[in-house]
C-alpha cells in the first residue's frame, strides 16, 4: 500500500509552511550565513529534511532513506560524471598550453571583460545549455573565464547569473516537454508562451551582468555590444519557440548570439577597456612609457593555425554534446532497438523500498492519486558526461600530450573534485528526500492561497522549485500539476500560470546549491559556496520577482499575448 503524502501535517498552513522550509534555512543559512563549508552545510541541511520527513510528515523511513540514496546516486551521476569530464578537458588544455592561445584569441576579439563575458558566459553558455544542459553550462563557462582572466569568484557569479533566460527550454526542449506531459497542456503552445516572456530577459540579463561587473557606468560603455548580444538572442528565441518549437531554441538562439556578438565586435570597440585588473582608453593608453610598457607585456601574436588547433577540442565538445543530446542519437547509444545492447549501456533500475511506494494526492495532482517512480537510469553512454569525456579523449593526441600524462590528469581531477562530488551528492539527496516526502508541495501550496495575486507568485513558485532541485525540468514535473490545479480553481489560463513555473524557474538556477557547488569547483572557489551565494541571491530574486510582474499584466492588460 503506496504511502500518501501530507501536506499539511499540522492542520495549520503556516506551521506547516514553517517546519517544510527549515531544510532550506539550515542549508543556505550555514552556507551563507555561518560560513560553513558546502558539504557540512549540506549533511546538516540532509539531516533536517530526514527528521523532517520520518518525524513530521510521516514518510516510512525505509522510503526516505531509499529516497536519500536516490538523490545522491543521481548527485554522482549524471551530474558529477559532467563536471569530471568538463574539468578533465580543461586541465588537459591548461597543461598544453592551448588555454593561454584561446585567452589570447579572445583578447584579439576584445580584451574588455565586459564583451569576454557576453562572448562566453551569455552566447557560448547558452549554447551548452541548449546542447547539454545538467551544469555543463556553468562549469564550463567559468572555467573558460577563469582561463581569461576573470577573478574566480567573479567568474562563478557571471558564469551563474548568465545561466537564467535560456534554462526554461534547456537540452533539446526537455523541460518544456515535461511540463506538457505533467500538464497536459499543448507543448508548442508552451513553446510559444515562453518565447512571448523569456525574450524581454534575455535582453535585459547581459545587461544586468554588465551592471553587476563594472556599474551602470559600465555599461553605459558597452550598450552597443550587449544589445547585439541579447537583442539577437531574444529575436531568434522567439522565433523559434514560436515558430519551430522548443526542442533547438537554446541551441540556435545561443550560436547565433555568439556569431552576431563576434562579428559586431570585429569593427566595434568600446572607448574605455575595462577588466577587472585595470580600466584604460582603447584610444590613448597614456604616455610614451606607459605604451611601451603594455607593448613588452603583450603576447606573441598566435597564427590562425595555432587558435584554430587551441579551440578545437572545445569545438569538438560542442558538436559532440549537441549529436548526444538528439533523440535519434541518443535511441541509438541506449540501445532501444537492441534489447541485448540496452541492458549493458542503460540500466533502469528500480529504487528498492522507494519506487512505487509514495503517493501523491490533491491539490497536488489533478489525480485522486498519483504514484510516484523511482527509477534510476544508469545511461552511461548516452550521458552528456560520457559525450565531454569523448571530446577529452580525442583531445588529448590532439594536443600533444602523452596517454600516460593524460592518466595521470584524469587521477588528479578525479582526487581534486572528490570533496566536491560528495557535496553535490548530499544535496541531491536533500532534494530528493523533500520532493518524495511532499514538503516541497507544502511550501508551494502556501504560494497558491494569494488568490487573484496569483499570477505574480505562479513564477516564484518554479523558481523555489528550481532552488531546492536544481533543475528546471524537475521543477515542472514537481509543480506543474499543481499550477494547474490552481489556476482552474481560482479561473486563470493555466497555460499561463504553468509556463510561468518555468521561465520564473529559471532565475532559481543560479542559487541552488547544485549550481553553486558546480561553479565554485569549476573556479577553484570550492572553500566559498557561501559568498558565490550571498552575491547572487539578490540578483535571483530580483529577477524572478520581474518574471512576476510581467506574468501578471499577461493574466490583465497583457493577456493578448497570450497564445490561444
Amino acid at each position: 500500500m503506496p504511502w500518501s503524502q501530507v501536506y499539511d501535517p499540522f492542520g495549520s498552513p503556516v506551521a506547516s509552511t514553517l517546519v517544510a522550509t527549515l531544510p532550506l534555512v539550515v542549508l543556505l543559512g550555514l552556507l551563507a550565513g555561518a560560513g560553513w563549508s558546502a558539504s557540512w552545510a549540506a549533511l546538516a541541511g540532509l539531516s533536517t529534511a530526514l527528521a523532517i520527513a520520518i518525524g513530521v510528515v510521516g514518510m516510512p523511513m525505509d522510503a526516505a532513506l531509499a529516497a536519500t540514496l536516490y538523490g545522491a546516486a543521481f548527485g554522482l551521476f549524471p551530474i558529477g560524471w559532467i563536471i569530471l569530464s568538463a574539468m578533465f578537458l580543461y586541465r588537459l588544455s591548461v597543461e598544453a598550453g592551448a588555454l593561454d592561445v584561446m585567452k589570447r584569441s579572445v583578447t584579439g576579439l576584445s580584451a574588455d571583460h565586459r564583451l569576454q563575458a557576453l562572448l562566453i558566459a551569455f552566447s557560448f553558455g547558452a549554447f551548452l545549455e541548449g546542447a547539454a544542459g545538467f551544469g555543463a553550462p556553468v562549469a564550463i563557462t567559468a572555467a573558460l573565464l577563469v582561463g581569461s582572466g576573470f577573478p574566480a569568484l567573479e567568474a562563478a557569479c557571471i558564469a551563474l547569473l548568465a545561466n537564467t533566460a535560456p534554462v526554461a527550454f534547456g537540452a533539446l526542449g526537455t523541460p518544456i516537454v515535461t511540463l506538457a506531459k505533467v500538464t497536459g497542456l499543448d507543448e508548442h503552445a508552451i513553446s510559444m508562451l515562453a518565447g512571448r516572456q523569456l525574450p524581454f530577459f534575455s535582453l535585459l540579463v547581459p545587461a544586468w551582468m554588465v551592471v553587476a561587473m563594472a556599474g551602470w557606468r559600465g555599461l553605459v560603455g558597452a550598450w552597443p555590444a550587449v544589445l547585439v548580444s541579447g537583442g539577437s538572442f531574444a529575436v531568434l528565441q522567439f522565433v523559434m519557440a514560436n515558430y519551430a518549437g522548443a526542442a533547438l531554441v537554446d541551441v540556435v538562439a545561443g550560436a547565433g548570439s555568439l556569431v552576431a556578438t563576434a562579428v559586431f565586435l570585429r569593427w566595434w570597440r568600446p572607448r574605455e577597456v575595462w577588466t577587472h585588473r585595470i580600466t584604460a582608453d582603447a584610444t590613448s593608453m597614456g604616455n610614451d612609457a606607459d605604451r611601451d610598457a603594455v607593448r613588452a607585456d603583450e603576447p606573441a601574436v598566435d597564427t590562425a593555425a595555432r587558435i584554430a588547433w587551441a579551440w578545437a577540442p572545445w569545438a569538438l565538445l560542442s558538436i559532440v554534446v549537441f549529436v548526444w543530446g538528439v533523440p535519434q542519437v541518443k535511441a541509438v547509444l541506449e540501445g532501444r532497438d537492441a534489447p541485448a545492447l540496452r541492458r549493458v549501456v542503460a540500466a533502469e533500475i528500480p529504487v528498492p523500498g522507494l519506487d512505487g511506494r509514495v503517493a501523491k494526492v490533491p491539490p497536488a495532482t489533478r489525480d485522486a492519486v498519483e504514484i510516484e517512480r523511482a527509477i534510476y537510469r544508469f545511461n552511461w553512454l548516452s550521458a552528456a558526461g560520457t559525450g565531454i569525456l569523448v571530446a577529452a579523449i580525442a583531445a588529448v593526441p590532439w594536443l600533444g600530450i602523452p596517454w600516460r600524462r593524460a592518466l595521470m590528469i584524469w587521477c588528479e581531477t578525479f582526487d581534486r573534485l572528490g570533496v566536491s562530488l560528495v557535496t553535490i551528492a548530499a544535496m541531491l539527496a536533500l532534494a530528493f528526500v523533500t520532493r518524495y516526502s511532499g514538503t516541497d508541495v507544502t511550501l508551494g501550496l502556501a504560494l497558491t492561497r494569494t488568490g487573484s495575486l496569483y499570477p505574480f507568485f505562479a513564477p516564484l513558485l518554479g523558481w523555489l522549485g528550481v532552488a531546492l532541485t536544481g533543475s528546471d525540468t524537475s521543477s515542472n514535473a514537481m509543480f506543474g500539476s499543481l499550477q494547474r490545479v490552481t489556476a482552474e480553481q481560482l479561473g486563470l489560463d493555466p497555460l499561463l500560470t504553468c509556463t510561468a513555473n518555468s521561465t520564473g524557474g529559471v532565475m532559481g538556477k543560479m542559487i541552488d546549491a547544485q549550481s553553486i557547488v558546480v561553479a565554485g569547483v569549476a573556479t577553484g572557489e570550492a572553500r566559498h559556496e557561501g559568498a558565490i551565494l550571498r552575491r547572487v541571491f539578490p540578483h535571483s530574486l530580483a529577477l524572478a520577482l520581474l518574471v512576476g510582474v510581467l506574468v501578471w499584466l499577461q493574466a490583465g492588460p497583457l493577456a493578448w499575448m497570450v497564445p490561444r
